[in-house]
C-alpha cells in the first residue's frame, strides 16, 4: 500500500478525494491537512510515499511547498490535485509526478497512482543504495540506478546513459533487466532499458510504434511494437 497525504484547505475536497483513493484499495491515506505548515508536521510525524496537493491555500501555495521538499534526500512524489489547468506548467518545473484536476476521475487518479508507483520503486529509501559496476577511462566505478536514464545494448556491452555521462558495463541487458525491474526499468526494446521516472514525452510514430523523450536526453528511445501495449499499461496510459 502506498502512504498518502492530503493536503487542501477545504474539507469536502479531502473527503472526496480520500473517498477515491480509499476505493483504489491501492492507497492508504495516513494523514490530512489544510496548509503548508501542518503537511510539514505530517511529513514529519506520519512519513508518506506521495503527497496529494492542492496549490491555492492560505499562506504559502502548494508549488513553494513542493519547492522545499525537493531539497529532501528523500521527498515524497508531489501529485498536485486543483481546479486550475494554468499552474500545469509550473507543476512539472517543481517535478510533480502528475497534476490533476478538479472534480478528479477514477481513470485519471489510477494513472497518477501508477507513475507514483513507479516513483516509489525508484527513489525509496530502500533502493538508494543499489549500484551498478561500470567503466569509464579505465577506472571501475559505481552508478546509482536512481542516476540512470537509460541503457542501450551494443554487441557484447551495456552502455548506461545519466545526465551527466555515458558508463560501460560488461554486464548483459538482460541481467540489466533482471537487477533493475523492481527500481522501475522497463525493456522498451531489444536494445534499450528505460527509467520510467524519466519519460517525459510518448510520442506516436508510424506503424504502431512509439518514441520516448527522456529527462535531460536529446536521443528519442524507440519502442517495439510488441513492447507498446505493456508500456503504456505501465506509465497508466
Amino acid at each position: 500500500m502506498i502512504k498518502a497525504i492530503i493536503v487542501d484547505d477545504e474539507a469536502p475536497a479531502r473527503s472526496e478525494l480520500r473517498y477515491l483513493l480509499d476505493e483504489t484499495q491501492q492507497v492508504e491515506v495516513v494523514a490530512e491537512a489544510t496548509n503548508v505548515r501542518e503537511a510539514i508536521e505530517c511529513l514529519k510525524d506520519k512519513g508518506g510515499d506521495v503527497m496529494f496537493l492542492d496549490i491555492s491555500m492560505p499562506g504559502a501555495n502548494g508549488l513553494q511547498l513542493a519547492e522545499a521538499l525537493n531539497r529532501l534526500k528523500y521527498p515524497p512524489a508531489i501529485v498536485f490535485v486543483t481546479a486550475y489547468a494554468e499552474h500545469a506548467t509550473k507543476a512539472f518545473d517543481v517535478n510533480a509526478v502528475d497534476y490533476l484536476l478538479k472534480p478528479v476521475e477514477t481513470d485519471r487518479l489510477l494513472q497518477a497512482i501508477s507513475k507514483v508507483k513507479h516513483y516509489v520503486a525508484c527513489f525509496a529509501k530502500g533502493t538508494q543504495a543499489e549500484r551498478i559496476p561500470v567503466e569509464k577511462s579505465g577506472k571501475k566505478l559505481l552508478v546509482a540506478t536512481d542516476k540512470i536514464h537509460y541503457i542501450m545494448a551494443k554487441d557484447d556491452y551495456s552502455y548506461l546513459h545519466t545526465e551527466a555521462d555515458r558508463y560501460l558495463s560488461t554486464v548483459s541487458l538482460a541481467q540489466l533487466e533482471s537487477k533493475l525491474e523492481p527500481h522501475g526499468f522497463f525493456r522498451v526494446h531489444r536494445r534499450y532499458l528505460v527509467n520510467l521516472a524519466c519519460v517525459e514525452e510518448v510520442t506516436p510514430v508510424s506503424g504502431g510504434t512509439l518514441l520516448l523523450t527522456l529527462s535531460g536526453e536529446e536521443e528519442n528511445i524507440p519502442v517495439s511494437r510488441r513492447r507498446v501495449a505493456a508500456l503504456k499499461k505501465a506509465l497508466g496510459l
